[in-house]
C-alpha cells in the first residue's frame, strides 16, 4: 500500500512543499530511502524504527520504499522524521479511517517516540499557509514559537504516540490558541542614556542615527564612553510591528537562535567579536546555509567596537550589504539570500594609542603608524557611514555633576515622533526610513533651499566628497529636519548633516 504525507523543505527563508511518499510491499525485508535525502535524513531510519517500537506501535517487516518528491530537490535535517512515521502507519494500515489529508507533520524523533522541536518552524510555517495548508501536527517544544501564526490548527504533540491517538480520535490534541504580539517583552537592559555624563555630540548623533537608520562611526581616545553610548542604541530604538517581528523571528528560528519567548519582540543588537570569520558574518556553512551576523542584525543594530581590529575581508564584505540591504549567500549546497536592513554603529581608536586628536593627552604614534592603523578601513566603507563623530574624554567635574541628563524614554519619543513622519511620507513605498531612500526619493522628499545648497557644495568641494557621501549627507539632513518637525531641509540642517563628516581627519 502507498501513503503520501506532506512535510516541507526549508530553501533559505522560504518552505517548499514535500511529499514523502512510502510504499510497504510484500519481499524481502528491506528499507531505502529516494529523493536526495542527506544523511540526517537517511538516519532516520533507525530513529523511525525505534520510535514506532518503543510507541507500541508496530514497525512493518517488509519491503519499504520511502520517496521525497520533488526528487531534484535536497531534503536537509531531521525534521522529516514524524513525516516518515505517519507515512509508513498509513502504508501498512495501522491509522485506518484517519484523515491525514492536507495536514502538514513537522518534527524530528527521538528512540523513545518523542517529539524534538526543529528549526525554522516560523518560516515553514508561514510559507505553507501562503500555499493553502491550514493544519498543522509540530513538536511540543515549538509551541510558542507557533502561536503567532493566526488562521490555522496548529496541533503541538509531546510523543508520535500523541500524534497517533489524535489521528484516530482517541484523544485529541487541542489546537493553540493564538498569541498577541507585545512588543519588548524580552530581557531589559540596564543601559540608559541618562547615565552618559557629557558627550553632547555623541548623543546627539546616536539620536539623527536611529531616528533616521543611519550608520554611525564614533572615534576617540579608549575610556570615553564609545561602548556606553553603542549599548544605549537598544533603549532608543522604536518599537518592532508584527510585520517586522515576524521576518526577524524567520531568520533566528532558521539560525536556531530563537529564545524561549517564540518571537523576537526587541530589535536585535548583534556584537560579534573582531575574530569573527567572514563567514560567521555573512552566513554559510559546509552542509546548512545558515544566516551571519549581518542577517541576524536585520531590523536592529550591527555593533562593531574596535573597528580597524576586524579583518580587512570581514569588514569590506559588509559594503553589498550595507548598500542593498539584502545578501546573497552562494555555497556547494546552494544560494540563498537573506535579508540584512541593518544599522550599523562602530566605535575605533584615532590611532593604536588612542590619543591622536585628544584635546588633553599626548600621541606617543609615528605619522606612519597612524595611517598604517587608520588603513584597515577603506575609504569606501566610510563612504557608506553617514555619522562619523569625535568621542573626547570628560572632565572630572562633568562625571560627578549633579545635572540630569535626558533619559532614554524621552529620546525614544522624539525618535518615534520621526519614524512616524517617516511612515506616513514612505506610505506605498518599499521603504520605511530615510537611510532607504535612493536617488529618486531624495529628488522628490530632499529639495535643498539656495543657501543649503550653497553650504553643501563648499563641503563638497573643501572636503573631497563622492555622490554617495553626498546623498548620505541629504538623508542625515532629511532627518535632523524630521526631528524638529520641520517639512523643510533648512541650511542649520544640512550644516549639522556635514559635520557629522570626518573625512578631513580620517583620511
Amino acid at each position: 500500500m502507498i501513503a503520501k504525507i506532506i512535510c516541507y523543505a526549508l530553501n533559505g527563508l522560504e518552505g517548499v512543499p514535500v511529499e514523502v511518499e512510502a510504499d510497504v510491499n510484500k519481499g524481502v525485508p528491506s528499507y531505502d530511502m529516494v529523493g536526495l535525502p542527506d544523511a540526517a535524513v537517511k538516519e532516520s531510519k533507525e530513529r523511525v524504527r525505534s520510535a514506532l517500537k518503543n510507541s507500541g506501535l508496530l514497525f512493518p517487516m517488509n519491503r519499504i520504499t520511502i520517496n521525497f518528491a520533488p526528487a531534484d530537490l535536497k531534503k536537509e535535517g531531521a525534521g522529516f522524521d514524524l513525516a516518515i512515521a505517519v507515512s509508513l502507519l498509513k502504508a501498512s494500515e495501522q491509522l485506518l479511517g484517519a484523515d491525514v489529508k492536507d495536514i502538514v507533520f513537522l518534527g524530528e524523533l527521538a528512540l523513545t517516540g518523542d517529539l524534538r522541536p526543529i528549526s525554522g518552524l516560523l518560516p515553514i510555517l508561514i510559507s505553507a499557509k501562503s500555499h493553502g495548508f491550514t493544519r498543522f501536527v509540530i513538536p511540543a517544544g515549538n509551541a510558542e514559537e507557533a502561536r503567532y501564526l493566526g488562521g490555522a490548527e496548529i496541533y503541538p504533540a509531546h510523543s508520535l504516540g500523541e500524534v497517533v491517538k489524535h489521528l484516530v480520535g482517541v484523544r485529541p490534541i487541542l489546537p493553540l490558541d493564538t498569541a498577541e504580539f507585545v512588543p519588548g517583552k524580552g530581557k531589559k537592559t540596564s543601559a540608559d542614556l541618562k547615565y552618559v555624563k557629557g558627550q553632547p555630540i555623541a548623543r546627539r548623533a546616536l539620536e539623527i542615527a536611529v531616528a533616521g537608520g543611519h550608520n554611525l562611526l564614533m572615534s576617540g581616545p579608549p575610556g570615553t564612553g564609545k561602548t556606553m553610548l553603542a549599548r544605549c542604541l537598544p533603549t532608543i530604538m522604536p518599537d518592532l510591528s508584527f510585520e517586522e517581528a515576524l521576518e526577524i523571528t524567520k531568520i533566528h528560528s532558521v539560525a536556531g537562535v530563537l529564545g524561549e519567548e517564540g518571537i523576537v519582540s526587541e530589535r536585535p543588537f548583534r556584537t560579534p567579536h573582531h575574530t569573527a570569520t567572514t563567514v560567521s558574518m555573512c552566513g554559510g556553512g559546509n552542509r546548512v546555509v545558515h544566516p551571519g551576523e549581518i542577517s541576524l542584525a536585520h531590523g536592529g543594530v550591527l555593533f562593531l567596537d574596535e573597528l580597524p581590529e576586524y579583518k580587512r575581508s570581514t569588514l569590506e564584505a559588509l559594503r553589498q550589504p550595507l548598500e542593498d540591504g539584502k545578501i546573497t549567500v552562494s555555497r556547494a549546497g546552494g544560494s540563498f539570500t537573506y535579508p540584512s536592513r541593518f544599522m550599523l554603529c562602530a566605535s575605533m581608536n584615532p590611532c593604536p594609542c588612542g590619543n591622536y586628536g585628544s584635546a588633553d593627552r599626548i600621541c606617543t604614534c609615528t605619522p606612519a603608524e597612524i595611517r598604517r592603523y587608520r588603513r584597515k578601513i577603506s575609504g569606501p566603507l566610510l563612504d557608506r557611514i553617514d555619522l562619523q563623530v569625535e568621542v573626547d574624554n570628560i572632565t572630572y567635574d562633568d562625571l560627578t555633576s549633579e545635572e540630569v541628563n535626558e533619559d532614554s524614554e524621552t529620546v525614544k519619543a522624539r525618535v518615534n515622533a520621526a519614524r512616524r513622519i517617516q511612515r506616513n511620507r514612505f506610505e506605498g513605498l518599499p521603504i520605511n526610513t530615510n537611510a532607504e531612500m535612493g536617488e529618486k526619493e531624495i529628488q522628490e522628499f530632499c529639495r535643498l533651499t539656495r543657501e543649503g545648497d550653497k553650504i553643501l557644495r563648499d563641503a563638497f568641494d573643501r572636503m573631497k566628497l563622492s555622490a554617495r557621501a553626498r546623498a548620505r549627507i541629504v538623508k542625515v539632513a532629511r532627518t535632523i529636519a524630521d526631528l524638529d518637525s520641520s517639512e523643510d531641509i533648512l541650511p542649520k540642517h544640512v550644516f549639522e548633516a556635514v559635520s557629522y563628516r570626518l573625512y578631513d581627519k580620517l583620511g
